[in-house]
């Protein structure tokens, strides 16, 4: 299998042992979910993950909510509420549609408010590396002392300030030493809930949550991280820096994967644009097969425009492979259909182009009504083509989502439902 390297910008073969894969996806900041770029960065790695596992991988995967934010904070007193509440009735909707899209649990997801203890032990050792400094209240990661910073965006020191600026940069925080210093944590705003820590009180930065979850669950060095394109800087550059910086994380990451921004109406999909298109809303048209066939038919790394004639022609495909797997067929001679399974596998190995693997699937399903048409047996061909829909997360003819799919978000659930 080959992947696309942020760090390297070329495609890099993603070697494999035999120890658990570790993939580490940015979960949602719960307080407007779940839009449509949402389900294209999560169904994009579940159709990784389910991929990896179809070839006997075992997967260690870990996906974060980060429940303490100030868009969370900002949202809540926004609408009047309290922010655990909200973040607790976002997170529960978040889940429902991962089970509606049949999307593959994590094995592990935590929320930042658990692991405050993990953090502030993470910031202590900033600290004692040389690389971060406290003032008023709060801890600052010092960009300078970190001359790396910035080997994953590949950006000029000019172009980071303005863009971390648009993505909840402080630049005039009166106690950074410099605009672009980020904050490990931060010192206790009037009404803002709090937590102790050797500083006073306060709460987690955004970078820091991720990182410690990851190091907490995963270990040293991460196999996969992920996340919208859109966290590649400030966020991930950010991680790595607070990650390496201590000088015993080397690498961080081994591969970084991003997705790409999905756009509506000219512009990317936002929640502070409110030009969002809701998957809950979707799937009152559309099936669940579906939505995903039409996500899948775009690559990862290039960005797309939502377009109600794509999803239909997602619609189509879905009903073409359901009609395949499901038709009838004869006593006559067998439809192997094993010649598509190579060709499947050499898609998704090149930086899983799920574009060509689609068709794949596609051009088997064809095949299959033809040779029921035929009289031929078809059922070797329909296994073929459902080991490969089970990769893409479709449901075909069942009548719901996965019982693990089910199960193990409903096991995730129990901690944020009202």
């Amino acid at each position: 299998m080959e992947l696309y390297n942020p760090l390297s910008q070329r495609i890099e073969p993603f070697t494999l042992g035999d120890a658990p894969v570790t993939v580490y996806v940015c979960g949602v900041t719960p307080y407007d979910t779940t839009h449509l770029g949402h389900a294209f960065t999560y169904t994009t790695f579940d159709i990784l993950i389910r991929y990896l596992e179809s070839h006997g991988h075992e997967v260690r995967y870990v996906q974060n909510v980060t429940d303490i934010d100030d868009d969370v904070l900002r949202k809540a007193k926004q609408v009047g509420e309290d922010w655990m509440a909200l973040g607790n009735r976002w997170t529960a909707h978040f889940i429902r549609d991962m089970q509606s899209l049949n999307v593959r649990p994590p094995d592990f997801y935590p929320r930042a408010t658990d692991m405050i203890p993990d953090i502030v032990g993470e910031v202590q050792q900033l600290l004692t590396a040389g690389v971060a400094y406290e003032a008023g209240g709060s801890v600052y990661f010092h960009v300078d002392a970190w001359p790396e910073f910035g080997k994953l965006s590949h950006l000029a020191p000019h172009e980071m300030l303005p863009i971390a600026n648009e993505r909840g940069n402080r630049p005039d925080d009166p106690n950074k030493q410099a605009p672009l210093d980020f904050v490990l944590w931060q010192a206790q705003a009037p009404g803002e809930p709090a937590w102790e820590s050797p500083w006073g009180l306060g709460r987690p930065g955004w970078h820091i949550e991720c990182s410690t979850m990851s190091h907490r669950f995963l270990g040293a060095t991460l196999d996969i991280h992920g996340g919208g394109a859109d966290l590649a800087f400030p966020h991930h550059e950010s991680e790595i820096a607070q990650a390496e910086a201590v000088g015993e994380q080397r690498p961080f990451v081994r591969f970084w994967m991003h997705t790409a921004m999905v756009r509506h109406e000219g512009e990317k999909m936002s929640k502070s644009l409110g030009n969002l298109v809701m998957v809950r809303d979707l799937l009152q048209t559309w099936s669940p097969d579906g939505l995903r066939l039409y996500m899948a038919a775009h690559h990862y790394r290039e960005a797309w425009s939502h377009d109600e004639r794509e999803l239909a022609e997602g619609e189509q495909v879905a009903r073409a492979l359901c009609q395949a797997a499901t038709v009838a067929g004869g006593p006559g001679e067998p439809l192997s259909g094993l010649a598509a399974l190579p060709e499947f596998d050499q898609a998704m190995d090149h930086d899983l182009d799920t574009l060509a693997a689609e068709k794949v699937m596609a051009g088997l399903a064809n095949e299959i009504v033809r040779g029921a048409q035929a009289g031929r047996n078809v059922a070797p061909a329909q296994d073929a083509l459902r080991r490969m829909a089970r990769v893409f997360g479709l449901r075909l003819d069942a009548p719901g989502p996965e019982p693990r799919v089910v199960a193990g978000w409903a096991e995730h659930l129990k901690r944020f439902a009202d």
